[in-house]
């Protein structure tokens, strides 16, 4: 049995999902939620790439990697920004180790 169609994946959010109420519809709520996961992960992976291609570039330009991987830095660290799962994900305010209210008493 050969397969002789074409599968199509959809890539995009659900269509009928409300974020203004993400509740109501329970499958576009987990649909939505896979979405996101789907393009984090795509993130993270894109990023692995880009971190091979510095570490190669580093390798091979020796001490003139500055200039000669300026470039490729640049996308790897524009990729970073706001991926991954921990602390890096969460809003530039919960960076902060020490909380707003120890700060207060000090």
């Amino acid at each position: 049995m050969v397969f002789k169609g074409e599968v199509e994946y959809d890539e995009g959010p659900p269509d009928n999902f409300d974020p203004q109420n993400p509740y109501a519809d329970p499958v576009a709520f987990l649909e939505y939620r896979e979405y996101l996961v789907r393009e984090k992960w795509i993130g993270i992976e894109t990023a692995k790439i880009l971190r091979e291609r510095v570490k190669w570039c580093y390798r091979k330009e020796g001490v003139n990697h500055l200039q000669k991987c300026r470039e490729i830095v640049r996308q790897y660290l524009d990729s970073t920004r706001g991926i991954g799962w921990g602390k890096d994900a969460r809003p530039p305010y919960a960076h902060d180790p020490l909380p707003r209210l120890l700060k207060a008493f000090r």
